[in-house]
């Protein structure tokens, strides 16, 4: 039966239809992906043309100054110890040595003093132009380091460093250092012996959620150059190395998805396997717009040949190259190798600022009773009556650790400036 139906009820019937069709594309447009929203314009960031950093008056950067290595990532041979070498083993120490609360409190004013906006001035004053900070993913969640659980304070010191960087004109890198899992398998990712982010969704997953979060946060801010997705990955150590260097990649591709999806405005930072030497395990090294790798080299030949492989890779994606991590030798070999890193295009961070003895650009003196410590840090903890009799006296170790945030501030550190003068940043 063909029933005519009367005008105003088709009119009406063709209204809905479009209504219809109009609440469904506004339900799918609702499903879909979030836009990114930026409220400072691209021009404002460090921007990649070639090999070269570009700054927003259109000269280029190339990258000298330090690292904040110890500050958010405490690290043993910092502190004179040896066997107590990553920051778990350290607060570990320090709560046998003096009790989870005195360790606490020493915690606190260690990141309050080890670096403030003077340290930030005087790195400046040695004509650096970029800092790049290592610290701990436990920073940005309720895990128990550095003296605090649940209400950690890495956006706080964060927030801290980059306004002491724009009032000093400094850019910074943003480092993990520790990864969720430990992306490296040794002391300085503060694992447990193994790089299990690369076999664990659930530390992938953290670790991408971490980096979203401080790139929702900092997505506006042009002080910050980039984001260092993380340290030095896959120790050589472990037999299945290759199988795990084959893993790098897509690990990588995973946190730069989360990050673009808050932040389309910041560089990022991509380093080799095996101590940031080997980018062998790159295949698709131009997979998003804003990428650069880093390297790190410690000692050997000052010359151009120990680091042409490095420089073939860098030749064959045509993508900046930077030497993130160097250090700890003459001041002549620094000299010699900042030469070479010169006339290769690859800017450098000298590793690391402030330490006890020399080999930075600022020495700490060890307090009174310090060897206290060390003695204590170095002893056999195994059990609890080997702690017993190993821990020194409480008044001295107390006060030694007392000292020590009074040793580390600036006004009382040794400037090393044959050592500064060395890294011919002036």
């Amino acid at each position: 039966m063909n029933l005519k139906l009367p005008f105003n009820t088709r009119r009406l019937s063709i209204v809905n239809y479009q209504l219809s069709i109009v609440l469904a594309l506004l339900l799918l447009m609702g499903c879909s992906e979030k836009k990114v929203e930026n409220t400072v314009q691209p021009e404002s960031f460090i921007r990649i043309q070639g090999q070269d950093l570009i700054k927003p008056d259109g000269s280029k950067l190339f990258i000298m100054g330090t690292n904040l290595g110890n500050w958010l990532n405490p690290e043993g041979y910092m502190f004179r110890f040896s066997k107590t070498n990553s920051a778990r083993f350290i607060n570990e120490m320090f709560c046998q040595l003096v009790g989870p609360d005195f360790a606490a409190e020493f915690w606190k004013a260690f990141k309050d003093n080890y670096v403030t906006r003077e340290d930030i001035r005087f790195i400046k004053q040695t004509g650096a132009n970029t800092i790049r900070l290592p610290f701990h993913y436990k920073l940005f969640t309720d895990e128990d380091y550095m003296g605090l659980t649940a209400a950690q304070d890495g956006f706080a010191r964060i927030d801290s460093l980059v306004e002491w960087c724009r009032e000093s004109d400094l850019y910074l890198i943003l480092d993990m250092h520790d990864a969720p899992g430990g992306q490296t398998g040794d002391n300085i990712d503060d694992s447990y012996g193994y790089p299990w982010l690369f076999d664990s969704p659930a530390s992938q997953t953290l670790y991408c959620d971490i980096w979203q979060r401080i790139a929702e946060r900092y997505k506006d801010e042009p002080v910050i150059l980039g984001y260092e997705l993380f340290n030095e990955p896959i120790a050589p150590y472990f037999s299945n190395m290759e199988e795990l260097n084959g893993k790098l990649e897509e690990v990588y591709k995973q946190g730069v998805a989360a990050i673009r999806k808050a932040d389309t405005n910041h560089i990022i930072l991509l380093g080799g396997a095996q101590w940031n030497g080997n980018f062998r395990p790159f295949k698709d090294a131009t997979f998003d717009d804003k990428i650069m790798y880093t390297c790190h080299r410690y000692g050997g030949d000052a010359t151009k040949v120990a680091i042409q492989e490095i420089i073939n890779f860098r030749d064959s994606v045509n993508l900046p190259m930077y030497m993130g991590e160097i250090g700890h030798n003459t001041n002549q070999w620094q000299a010699d190798f900042c030469r070479v890193m010169r006339e290769a295009n690859i800017g450098y961070t000298f590793w690391p600022y402030k330490k006890m003895d020399g080999s930075s650009f600022v020495g700490i003196t060890p307090p009174e009773n310090w060897n206290s410590i060390t003695a204590f840090s170095e002893a056999s903890r195994s059990t609890y009556k080997e702690i017993r009799e190993a821990r020194p006296d409480q008044a001295i170790a107390r006060q030694a650790m007392t000292d020590f945030i009074e040793a580390c501030q600036l006004k009382n550190c040794v400037v090393q400036k044959e050592y500064i003068a060395s890294l011919l940043m002036k």
